[in-house]
């Protein structure tokens, strides 16, 4: 199975770590987010990953060059030019996750014990699925809304009051918070039409539409964003 994971931000919230290095190469117990969740796919299989990189993207690539991990084949999808955030790099990585088999993305910041040989089994059952969604019942301000059948059908955002409904039976709709972990099927890359810096998230609202999007709950699992310094302590007490 391949993968993807998101490394190209600026990693604005941690700095000043950042600024000396990409936040994919901040340690947890000495242990780079980005090594920790390569380890993390490989436990699940995967054979191919795809980081994308522009925030010292040099750092990376040399860190990658140097560890020579084991089993796997990693590719630079180089973003030097333009960060394109996740729709974009995405798409701009295309080429090497286009194919028949479901891939997994997820952010490198995040660090959890989701199984996803689950979440897997659980896309894979649902052959008219496009991308299935980790997501759980803790607060987010900026929240996926899903009805009954666990279906994508809207978000919405506490501070601005801004929502995006693909129905009118919004009373019905379930607010959870993602958790930047996706399995998604390469069917998708025919139906993105946005271009350059984009949103993936913006592109399922849009494609939820007219195609299904499921969220898989997880709930009760490990799920830490580390993304800002002070994350960094609270990180080292789970993951050792």
């Amino acid at each position: 199975m391949k993968a993807m994971i998101l490394a190209a931000g600026f990693g604005t919230r941690m700095q000043p770590l950042t600024l000396t290095r990409p936040k994919a190469l901040i340690e947890v117990n000495g242990i780079s987010l980005l090594e920790r969740n390569i380890a993390y796919l490989l436990h699940f299989g995967v054979t191919e990953i795809v980081v994308n990189v522009h925030h010292f993207a040099h750092q990376i690539v040399d860190f990658l060059s140097a560890k020579k991990f084991q089993n796997v084949t990693i590719h630079i999808s180089d973003e030097s030019d333009a960060v394109l955030e996740t729709g974009g790099g995405l798409k701009r990585a295309a080429r090497f996750l286009d194919g028949k088999e479901s891939f997994i993305l997820m952010n490198v910041d995040i660090l959890t014990n989701l199984s996803l040989g689950k979440m897997i089994n659980f896309h894979q059952s649902h052959q008219e699925v496009l991308a299935t969604l980790a997501v759980t019942d803790r607060y987010s301000s900026r929240a996926l809304l899903f009805d009954e059948t666990r279906q994508l059908m809207g978000w919405k955002n506490d501070k601005t009051g801004e929502k995006i409904l693909n129905t009118d039976k919004e009373e019905r709709l379930v607010p959870k918070a993602f958790s930047g972990v996706h399995v998604i099927s390469p069917r998708i890359f025919d139906y993105i039409e946005e271009e350059g810096k984009f949103s993936i998230i913006d592109v399922y609202l849009r494609l939820a539409r007219q195609h299904v999007i499921y969220g898989y709950e997880h709930s009760g699992d490990i799920l830490l964003d580390v993304g800002k310094p002070e994350s960094i302590p609270f990180a080292e007490a789970i993951f050792l």
